[in-house]
């Protein structure tokens, strides 16, 4: 089987110096870039806005000044209406800053409806003056109510910007394409042109799908979800070109596509630079969180649903006494850039889900030691990368099962431990191939034989994932349960995979990852 060769190909290291050694699968990436053959790693470099080739931009569209349309800061009177008031207006023109100033904003107070406010059109930026003591504060009073209070998770978001529109099937993949590669074989390419973004899809239970999805695991007879619905991919990509019935992609494609299992090319709709800035969100949860023990705890404080969205963001903005602070739901190419979570613990940090691709959650400080710290949730999500980021020692990882795949966890510094990454038994496992963990630093106590492959719980399974420069506590872990190990106990070189990465594509990096490392 693949693994069992990749395996055979690479040593596995286990180094216990106090010196960064270079890494061998960084040299085998880099050599399998030169001469065009399957690296073992796969590239992050896509992850971001505009595939974090630029810096997220301060946009000048038109200003909606909230003050203009009723709000009042500081009064502790709603300003919600005046807040939808001023996205209406900013819907209208098309594009808008909708503008804070300095104050605190009261939304969902008792005379508000409690439903979410909506945005549902590109290019609509909220901006505010800050996030210290006199800066810009959305202040949240209620908690919104679950849609179905069954289902603790129902919970809407206090924001949520989402496309309106439909996907529709446009092709059928015709011929077979490998991981990491970027052009596809189509049956009829004539409704799509140059700069579409589209989904490429499967979803089929055949048996020896499964079994390469999730080598070398066994299916348990408790997931359901793999077994009767199959393997579920939706990575969602841009195409650079269009020759023929032939398409080519911006970013790699990140599974092996056999066209035997009927893949399939459909549109995608989409909204697009949808944008949060120098704002504090702050919610009303004062509670001990209890993981589960209601849709208050689970989700009552929401507050931000980036959906069927692409080069979007999230950045330079503070959220406090929250139950999960930034969900990108079926979206590519977006960011959350220097995200601080404060105050009380809620359920969830930052987390990609729902099949989003490429999503970068970068410089998140979680002080508050969310139940999940960030990461992905469910719904096939592919090439999520969360850089350079902290949670406190008592929390860990998200990676909530329904088939994520391709997540690079790079720099991170925290708790590391099993029971923190969610999902249901019938959607194990938790993730899929090609979990990354590049230079984690772990801050709690060290576990002698680390399992992934749990036998103390059944909600804690991964497919076998690459772990280099993992160090910290002294953790060690139980390598028939890894793909590749390689310099516990100290960092490598290169110190970041997904800097690297982008370096070598673009030949240098980015003016704006210079500006953060200085």
């Amino acid at each position: 089987m693949k693994y069992i060769r990749l395996i055979l190909a690479f040593t596995i290291f286990v180094i216990m110096g106090a010196k960064a050694q270079n890494s061998a699968v960084w040299e085998d990436f880099k050599i399998s870039k030169k001469i065009g053959k399957e690296a073992v790693l796969p590239d992050f470099s896509y992850a971001g806005y505009k595939y974090s080739e630029v810096e997220i931009p301060l946009v000048n569209y038109k200003v909606f000044n909230v003050l203009d349309f009723g709000a009042i800061p500081d009064d502790t009177i709603s300003d919600k209406n005046a807040l939808i008031k001023a996205i209406v207006a900013a819907t209208e023109n098309k594009s808008g800053i909708i503008y804070f100033p300095k104050g605190k904003y009261y939304i969902n107070t008792g005379d508000d409806e409690l439903t979410p406010i909506k945005i549902s059109t590109s290019n609509i930026v909220f901006r505010g003056e800050g996030t210290g003591k006199e800066g810009t504060i959305l202040f949240f009073d209620k908690d919104l109510l679950p849609k179905n209070p069954k289902k603790l998770y129902s919970v809407p978001n206090m924001i949520e910007a989402t496309s309106e529109g439909r996907n529709g099937k446009l092709a059928n993949v015709i011929a077979d394409a490998k991981r990491e590669t970027f052009s596809l074989k189509i049956s009829d390419a004539s409704k799509i042109e140059k700069g579409d973004w589209v989904i490429l899809q499967v979803s089929n239970n055949s048996k020896d799908l499964i079994e390469y999805d999730v080598q070398p695991l066994v299916i348990e007879p408790e997931w359901t979800s793999i077994l009767d619905n199959g393997v579920v991919v939706n990575e969602r990509h841009q195409v650079k070109s269009v020759n023929g019935n032939t398409i080519t992609f911006f970013e790699p494609i990140h599974y092996d596509v056999q066209a035997k299992h009927n893949w399939e090319i459909f549109s995608f709709a989409h909204i697009e630079g949808i944008g949060f800035e120098n704002i504090v969100f702050e919610g009303n949860w004062t509670k001990e969180f209890v993981h589960h023990r209601s849709a208050q705890d689970d989700g009552g404080w929401s507050i931000l649903s980036i959906t069927k969205s692409v080069n979007s963001w999230v950045r330079d903005c503070r959220f406090v006494n929250i139950s999960n602070a930034i969900t990108f739901k079926a979206s590519a190419a977006s960011t959350a850039l220097n995200i601080t979570i404060e105050g009380k613990t809620g359920h969830s940090a930052v987390s990609a889900a729902g099949g989003s691709t490429g999503i970068l959650i970068a410089n998140v400080n979680d002080l508050a030691g969310m139940h999940h710290a960030s990461g992905v949730g469910g719904g096939s999500t592919t090439g999520t990368v969360v850089w350079r980021s902290k949670h406190p020692a008592h929390t860990s990882f998200e990676s909530h099962a329904s088939q994520p795949r391709c997540t690079l966890f790079d720099n991170v510094e925290g708790g590391f431990f099993l029971g923190r990454a969610g999902g249901a038994s019938k959607n194990l496992p938790n993730h899929g191939r090609y979990l990354v963990l590049w230079n984690y630093k772990e801050t709690d106590e060290a576990e002698i034989n680390f399992e992934f492959l749990s036998s103390k719980t059944n909600f804690w399974k991964f497919v076998p994932p690459i772990i280099v420069g993992f160090h910290g506590s002294g953790t060690t872990f139980k390598t028939k349960e890894i793909q590749i190990l390689e310099s516990l106990g100290t960092r490598v070189l290169p110190d970041s995979l997904f800097e690297e990465q982008l370096k070598l594509r673009l030949g240098k990096l980015p003016k704006w990852i210079q500006v953060m490392e200085r």
